[in-house]
């Protein structure tokens, strides 16, 4: 993976999403897009869950991309967009495209949110050229056990309540697939791919302040039904985006105690 990028490139990455988005969703997606940027990305690109266009749109890969989703209302927002080549609504379990038809699959945020995910991986690994490689990024087990709330309710001996809000909070956010980067690795291979690379990153205090984040971003989406903006003041000394708290995110996006995992899978030749 190629580290080679500048300080100023860094801020850019970061400004572009925690500008737009809500702070705790936008420093994810800021560390996120510093990834796939230090990687060398094949066109055309195979994109399992565009969503609303907006991350492909950052990145700079839609238009050699071909993005899947199986909503029509995020396939809508991203064809407004004009980002991808081509967009089809379709689920990642039937993708409607040949064999070895692309030498790079990515997913951003996705796969966690698939009930039964074996099909899917199985699916991208068929539409890949030999030797072929999919990138992509998931929250870990850690999403279950590490979260702010449980700590505080384990401290206080409310281990059940611990639980109980652990299964709510990723209830909400659809999260069906928190994983060890191991079971991954597993499902990879029974999918076809042969070399299987992992790194952690998204450290556990960053993913509390996200956890927390969910709460103080209610005026955001108040902002975004109002005025269609997610952001009213983006500026980087405006407190509530914390642009220099987070930007420091993107210098060194590894870390041992990281809550989500980047996996890079090469087919088996």
């Amino acid at each position: 993976m190629n580290s080679n990028l500048t300080p100023y490139q860094l801020d850019e990455i970061a400004w572009k999403h925690l500008s737009t988005l809500p702070y705790f969703r936008g420093m994810l997606r800021a560390v996120e897009h510093s990834l796939y940027a230090r990687l060398e990305l094949r066109a055309p690109i195979l994109d399992i869950g565009a969503g609303d266009g907006n991350f492909a749109d950052a990145l700079g890969t839609g238009s050699h991309s071909l993005g899947i989703d199986p909503w029509y209302e995020p396939i809508r927002e991203a064809a407004a967009l004009g980002v991808y080549r081509l967009l089809v609504q379709a689920q990642g379990a039937a993708l409607p495209v040949g064999d070895a038809s692309f030498p790079c699959a990515i997913s951003n945020s996705v796969l966690e949110h698939i009930m039964d995910v074996q099909p899917v991986l199985a699916e991208i690994s068929r539409a890949l050229t030999p030797d072929g490689v999919f990138y992509f990024a998931v929250p870990n087990h850690r999403f279950r056990t590490e979260l702010w709330g449980c700590m505080v309710l384990r401290k206080l001996g409310l281990r059940g309540a611990a639980k109980r809000y652990s299964v709510l909070f990723n209830k909400i956010a659809r999260h069906y697939n928190l994983d060890a980067p191991e079971v991954w690795t597993e499902r990879l291979k029974r999918a076809g791919f042969a070399e299987v690379e992992h790194w952690n990153y998204f450290p556990l205090w960053a993913m509390r302040m996200l956890e927390r984040g969910h709460a103080a971003g209610l005026p955001n989406l108040l902002w975004k039904k109002l005025f269609g903006k997610w952001v009213l003041f983006p500026s980087r000394k405006n407190p509530f985006l914390r642009y220099k708290r987070l930007r420091p995110l993107l210098d060194e996006p590894f870390c041992e105690d990281g809550t989500c995992t980047f996996f890079a899978a090469r087919k088996r030749v």
